[in-house]
């Protein structure tokens, strides 16, 4: 049975670049493994089929988005930096563009380029699909890799199998057995990036509906955690949207029974100035019900909805409101609380919150401290990240210098 140099098991973000990056020195002993029947199946739906490859900040600016050990992050993003993440694609002929928020995409807007452009560096790689790896075993200085095809053996191995998140894409958690079998310690995993699930009824009359400019804040017992400013969608079991992912990752890691969000739906106007408006209006449109006129504030579904989960009588006439149930509408409109239950499911997030140790990993080579010529990248370890093209630059940098260490 022939022996390889190295072998990467997993074909997504990490495994491809760090196949890629192993060849860079001529090695031509690479074996790259993958369980689906094609490469980087969850790249296809990243960016809602778009994916945000990477982001255009400064270098640096990539830390302040890492949001779980940002510091092991230092030698790879200065090894494969964002740059570097955008000149390989073009090199491979992969037109890209930069939209808001240094966002990077294809020019295309189609993933299949990005998983185009990886597949064309993979020259000299043999590549095997369809192939489970079922066990992986050292013994000596060699590794032994049993699959429901074959067994391979190989001198360095390069993990690079993902988290738990869309379990469709091939992403089950088997790289999290291999390390523990390896002798290697997993951080508890979570979802991240994730939709927030919410007990309320009134839910249905609002499905699909996009509101824009909302500030959500996290209280957790009493105190204010964080709080983020944007857009955000009602789903059929509770909220989702650009800033509600971002609230999960610190959502994440706080016990749901403690946890209260609050929104406020106008945070461009002072409450003084909303109240005197509201007299204002109120004055200029007494024989209206409030039901009807809340449509000048909100659209109508989601006026219904916010009278719906108050106490207010929506059928009052403008002229019957006092001040007190003035101020319950204001309250209602800035700082509306909504049933939190928790995150959604796992399967559901876009990234996957734990894994490897990083302690447990040598930063400068993403080798493991504890099993030599054992390496890993990309997610399957305990970094994450906020949307924006982040994790997969996570991806591509952990993969480029787990890559380029074990081709030696």
């Amino acid at each position: 049975m022939k022996k390889y140099n190295t072998i990467i098991i997993g074909g997504g973000a990490s495994g491809m670049m760090a196949a890629y990056a192993a060849s860079i020195n001529n090695n031509k002993d690479i074996l790259l493994i993958e369980k689906n029947e094609k490469l980087g199946k969850k790249i296809y739906i990243t960016g809602k089929g778009r994916c945000n490859v990477t982001n255009s900040c400064d270098t640096e600016d990539l830390f302040n988005n890492i949001t779980t050990n940002s510091n092991f992050m230092y030698s790879s993003i200065y090894t494969h930096s964002n740059f570097d993440t955008m000149n390989f694609f073009e090199t491979q002929g992969i037109a890209l563009k930069v939209e808001r928020g240094n966002r990077v995409f294809p020019k295309s807007d189609k993933s299949s380029d990005i998983i185009k452009g990886l597949e064309k560096s993979l020259k000299n790689i043999e590549i095997k699909l369809n192939t489970n790896i079922q066990s992986i075993q050292k013994n000596d200085n060699t590794f032994t890799i049993k699959s429901n095809h074959d067994v391979y053996y190989s001198e360095k191995v390069i993990i690079a199998t993902g988290g738990v998140s869309y379990p469709g894409t091939g992403s089950t958690g088997d790289g999290y057995e291999f390390a523990k079998n390896l002798g290697h310690n997993i951080i508890k995993i979570k979802p991240s990036l994730c939709p927030v699930l919410l007990k309320d009824e009134n839910l249905e009359r609002v499905i699909g509906l996009t509101v824009k400019n909302a500030k959500i804040k996290i209280i957790y017992k009493n105190k204010l955690i964080n709080e983020e400013f944007g857009d955000f969608l009602f789903t059929h079991k509770g909220i989702s949207g650009p800033i509600i992912l971002t609230l999960s990752d610190v959502l994440t890691d706080y016990d749901a029974n403690d946890v209260e969000l609050y929104c406020n739906f106008k945070p461009s106007i002072p409450i003084n100035e909303l109240d005197n408006r509201l007299v204002s209006d109120f004055n200029n449109n007494s024989k209206k019900q409030l039901d009807n006129f809340i449509s000048n504030y909100f659209p109508q579904r989601l006026g219904e909805y916010l009278l719906l989960s108050s106490n207010i009588n929506p059928k009052m006439k403008l002229h019957e409101i006092n001040k007190q149930t003035r101020e319950e509408l204001i309250n209602m409109m800035t700082n509306y609380k909504f049933n939190y239950l928790g995150l959604d499911d796992i399967r559901n997030a876009v990234i996957t919150k734990g894994g490897v140790n990083t302690l447990e990993i040598n930063p400068s080579t993403m080798e493991s401290k504890l099993c030599e010529g054992l390496y890993f990248c990309g997610e399957i370890m305990d970094v994450s990240a906020l949307t924006g093209g982040y994790n997969l630059q996570i991806a591509f940098s952990t993969g480029y210098l787990a890559g380029v260490n074990a081709s030696f």
